[in-house]
């Protein structure tokens, strides 16, 4: 298919990580905008589980939102991913297959699950047996959620993220309610990382590819509070970096 083509059909067919895309430092946080801040530390950089906090703005600082809940994240632990904070090295640096979830600063995308609507202020798409997100990075439509029944691109068939997991993997409920962490937006790095989402975790603990996990009755006051009105963002750190940018990138204190 003519690659004009496929830019049309995405307007109607994908879902992407597309509202930002990696900024250079201009000595200013793109994010500083953001009303409502998602919060998640590890222990290290090799930590698979972690916490989660939910915070809003509160004039110029945050205010916390409930209480802390456990999660986890990749089953290598975390590396720095491509979002809204400019690029690092200070630490391992994330690929596509790596098994880490990505650090940094993210914009909250688009909220998914199997059912037809949602409690949330987030966009929501409820997924079909078709959707699938692209981890193919050959694909033009690499770290995008199409229907592949209407999409044509090389490499569609080799992707191996089903969002109905349900359905095609023995009624698998972790993509039952989640949504889109936008890393590597629009898949401009190639081999950066792909088809990262906050999802329910699959048994209490356990490691993901690269999402973050948590408990359904983490997962739901989670969707219904988040506003994308509010420009919400969403912070992945391990501690000791937690506490090396928490004054530059304007972030809330948490309890040691």
């Amino acid at each position: 298919m003519p690659i004009r083509r496929i830019a049309a059909l995405l307007l109607t067919t994908v879902l992407a990580a597309c509202a930002h895309a990696p900024q250079a430092s201009t000595g200013t946080n793109t994010w500083s905008d953001a009303g409502q801040l998602v919060l998640v530390t590890t222990a290290d950089w090799d930590a698979t589980t972690g916490e989660l906090r939910r915070f809003e703005r509160d004039g110029t600082g945050w205010r916390e939102v409930g209480e802390a809940a456990p999660i986890s994240v990749g089953r290598t632990g975390t590396a720095w991913g491509i979002g809204l904070n400019a690029a690092r090295s200070d630490g391992p640096v994330k690929r596509e297959g790596d098994g880490k979830a990505p650090a940094g600063v993210f914009a909250i995308g688009t909220a998914f699950g199997y059912a037809a609507g949602a409690t949330t202020g987030l966009e929501y798409k409820g997924m079909g047996f078709n959707d699938w997100c692209i981890d193919v990075p050959e694909s033009p439509l690499y770290n995008r959620i199409v229907d592949r029944s209407l999409a044509k691109a090389p490499g569609l068939d080799k992707s191996s993220e089903p969002m109905r997991l349900d359905l095609h993997a023995n009624g698998d409920q972790r993509y039952r309610q989640g949504f889109v962490i936008e890393h590597n937006a629009n898949g401009t790095t190639p081999r950066g990382g792909s088809c990262i989402f906050a999802h329910l975790w699959g048994s209490p603990g356990q490691a993901t590819a690269g999402c973050t996990a948590m408990a359904p009755e983490t997962m739901q006051p989670l969707l219904a509070w988040l506003d994308r009105n509010r420009k919400p963002v969403f912070v992945l750190l391990p501690k000791a970096q937690y506490a090396a940018l928490k004054h530059d990138w304007n972030l809330p204190e948490i309890a040691r």
